[in-house]
């Protein structure tokens, strides 16, 4: 089975690559099913239920969350009728919506984990604790797992990597929008990558203007973060997965601009 799993979508912008451009990867990668981090798809911070239905419309199949899970409040009225998209798992149980989910297409079934690191971030409920708890649980139902450890330390990241090394199919790194280089199979089987990079402006800092995050950087001065408008650049992993085991047979790292598309 053929995943393909997208960053960190930002804005707009990054909406927009993404509809441009899964069509040729579909063509060329023929992925079965299509994941996506989609917390800062709305203006940056959050996404709201029409972004939902743009990103289901334009081909992706499941969508993982992050620390900007609530910035959209509307998204209370409508997260526990939306059986595609999860937020953090550790999250407090009083939270609404779900951690996980089995996603199914195109003749093919993966489960999809959403979990939060602590390190950087707000304190909440143990990550590996909770991954112990889901995964254990779904891989009676599915061996297949998509992890999405949505995390600021990469020392926290890697240390999910190993901690569901032969549990999880890929234990992938959203959050930090920078893709790393440290893309490998473990020796259990599981496919890890530190953080799969981003979907937006590759001329703004982390998909936001660079101004005012100057401006911030400067003077340690509160300021509004807007969206950038500039060219894009898309990130992403492909994972083929061994459906009777679970285990990654391959992992690829996909990097492209709106340069790459047009050369296709």
């Amino acid at each position: 089975m053929n995943v393909l799993f997208i960053g960190d979508i930002v804005g707009s912008v990054g909406r927009t690559a993404v509809k441009k451009i899964l069509p040729a990867l579909k063509s060329k990668y023929n992925p079965h099913i299509i994941i996506a981090n989609g917390e800062n798809a709305a203006a940056g911070r959050g996404i709201t239920a029409a972004i939902v239905k743009e990103l289901l419309e334009a081909g992706v199949h499941g969508i993982t969350m992050g620390n900007h899970t609530w910035d959209n409040k509307d998204i209370f009225e409508w997260i526990d009728d939306q059986p595609r998209i999860v937020r953090p798992a550790n999250f407090s149980e009083e939270a609404p919506g779900r951690g996980a989910a089995i996603i199914k297409a195109n003749g093919k079934e993966l489960a999809i984990v959403n979990l939060q690191g602590r390190t950087f971030l707000p304190p909440i409920d143990c990550p590996f604790r909770k991954a112990d708890e889901l995964v254990d649980q779904i891989r009676t139902e599915t061996k297949c797992i998509l992890v999405d450890f949505h995390a600021e330390a990469t020392s926290e990241k890697i240390a999910m990597g190993w901690y569901l090394d032969g549990r999880a199919s890929f234990v992938v790194g959203t959050h930090t929008h920078v893709q790393t280089n440290d893309d490998t199979i473990l020796p259990g089987g599981t496919a890890y990558l530190t953080d799969v990079g981003m979907v937006g402006s590759k001329e703004g800092v982390l998909g936001m203007e660079r101004e005012a995050v100057l401006y911030k950087f400067r003077t340690q001065m509160p300021t509004r973060f807007i969206v950038d408008e500039g060219d894009w650049h898309f990130h992403a992993a492909l994972i083929d997965i061994d459906e009777t085991t679970g285990q990654a047979k391959r992992i690829q790292k996909i990097r492209m601009t709106e340069t790459d598309l047009v050369m296709m």
